[in-house]
């Protein structure tokens, strides 16, 4: 989007369509846990249990998150037919709809960091002196 949003130069209307479109986001992807969970899943289908280890997170979260992510359409749950019986859980084509914003918040979190890290560099040297 080359184009700022400025609620000045378009109606209250739209400004309160956008709000809500990002209030809409949020609800699906806002959290903690959602965007690391389909990160993490971009590299190949996981069991649930790898994928609780990956993320780190406890399996009572995971499985309310996962069942969100399945309920909006960005993870599939497969059953295989082994024994033990496992459970698999993958990205689906909708879920590369969410790339650029992913990509995004990478970029930002980098830069953010790196910002963070030379704030930080004058009071570790006065800490030395």
């Amino acid at each position: 989007m080359s184009k700022r949003m400025n609620c000045i130069l378009v109606s209250e209307e739209d400004c309160k369509l956008a709000r809500l479109t990002i209030r809409d986001t949020l609800d699906v992807v806002g959290g903690k846990w959602k965007l690391i969970l389909i990160s993490i899943l971009r590299d190949g289908k996981l069991r649930f249990r790898e994928l609780a280890r990956e993320a780190n997170i406890s399996t009572r979260i995971l499985s309310k998150e996962l069942q969100e992510l399945e309920m909006n359409g960005l993870v599939t749950r497969t059953v295989t037919n082994s024994k033990p019986v496992a459970v698999e859980y993958s990205l689906t084509p909708y879920s590369e709809t969410l790339s650029d914003v992913i990509t995004a918040m990478h970029n930002w979190g980098k830069q953010h960091r790196e910002r963070l890290i030379r704030q930080l560099e004058p009071v570790k040297e006065e800490a030395k002196t």
